[in-house]
């Protein structure tokens, strides 16, 4: 519980800070991809902090190109 009042508390801050200078300078395409960003990590750092696993993209190109890796190996085995 403390781990999200603290994620909290920091994106709190980060809102305070970067959005009223972008609103000033009427930064709309800036702030959308501040928040869509804030968004995103506070979601990962929320997950994390919750202990849900989250999947990791390396597995997935694994699992898509093993078979390939695995026919090319046995395409150029030198038969002996």
């Amino acid at each position: 519980m403390l781990a999200l009042t603290g994620i909290v508390a920091v994106v709190a801050f980060l809102v305070f800070l970067e959005v009223p200078p972008l609103l000033k300078k009427r930064q709309i395409r800036e702030l959308w991809v501040f928040s869509l960003l804030l968004i995103m990590g506070t979601g990962i750092s929320i997950a994390l902090s919750l202990h849900i696993v989250i999947p990791n993209p390396i597995d997935w190109i694994n699992y898509i190109y093993s078979p390939v890796g695995r026919f090319i190996e046995n395409a150029l085995r030198i038969s002996r």
